[in-house]
């Protein structure tokens, strides 16, 4: 996950509501979201290298997500695969504060990442360079590849559009959340972040949907959770951006 837009207990109607984007290469092979067969409860696109994901619900409420944090000169090819997180705290019993805290000794053993965990009661922030979970507030979130609400054009941008859509009518949310997550907008050189890769690569990187041809965005994730049912749906996407499927889910 490259880029997540969040309204926490902000809406009347849903709790937490999230709009993602997946980033990835296109030959790194994946599935996409459904239940799994092996563990049935949990609902969400699985990473068919390693056998983690980037975002998942369970059926009981378990909620968590995850994005890289860009560091090239950090990256260590022999570290844990990032996706198993996600994987296993939606596969486990403990709150996201006890799960977080027992991480935290272990966060070295990834490269950088930030982890979004919780359900119906709480949601934690956790950002591996910092070790340490954050309750999470009221309010409107942005997630990128650095931190928290770090003001990287597409980040704003993803907020500022997120804010406008929560004014739709429940008929009207779920195509606004999916219009914010196609932006294709390129922001100006002197707006961008120096990541370590390249004045090129922050280019095509900048914006909220990246179409490339071996890069870029996979697929589109909307997330409605509300206390009397849960709302979430896929769009896959090739390299040359376009939809190849839609997968819908009510919970």
């Amino acid at each position: 996950m490259c880029l997540l837009a969040m309204a926490y207990c902000v809406h009347s109607n849903y709790p937490l509501i999230v709009a993602a984007n997946r980033d990835e290469f296109f030959q790194r092979p994946s599935a996409a979201a459904d239940f799994w067969s092996d563990h049935s409860d949990v609902l969400a696109g699985r990473d068919l290298q390693q056998g983690g994901t980037w975002m998942g619900v369970t059926r009981t409420g378990r909620f968590a997500a995850l994005t890289n944090v860009r560091d090239p000169r950090a990256m260590r090819p022999t570290a844990r695969s990032r996706g198993l997180i996600v994987a296993q705290f939606l596969l486990g019993n403990d709150a996201a504060n006890r799960y977080l805290e027992e991480l935290r000794p272990h966060a070295d053993d990834y490269n950088g990442f930030n982890l979004l965990a919780g359900d119906a009661d709480s949601l934690y922030f956790f950002n591996s360079r910092a070790e340490r979970a954050e309750p999470l507030r009221p309010g409107i979130y942005g997630l990128s590849n650095h931190t928290l609400d770090t003001p990287w054009p597409k980040v704003t941008r993803a907020k500022a559009s997120l804010e406008k859509a929560l004014n739709h009518d429940e008929q009207e949310l779920e195509a606004a959340l999916f219009e914010l997550l196609a932006d294709r907008a390129h922001p100006d050189d002197d707006a961008l972040p120096d990541t370590g890769v390249g004045l090129e690569k922050e280019r095509w990187l900048s914006p909220v949907f990246i179409a490339a041809e071996n890069y870029g965005t996979r697929c589109s994730t909307v997330l409605l959770a509300g206390s009397s049912a849960t709302i979430f749906v896929e769009r896959s996407f090739d390299n040359l951006g376009e939809v190849t499927q839609t997968r819908r889910f009510v919970l």
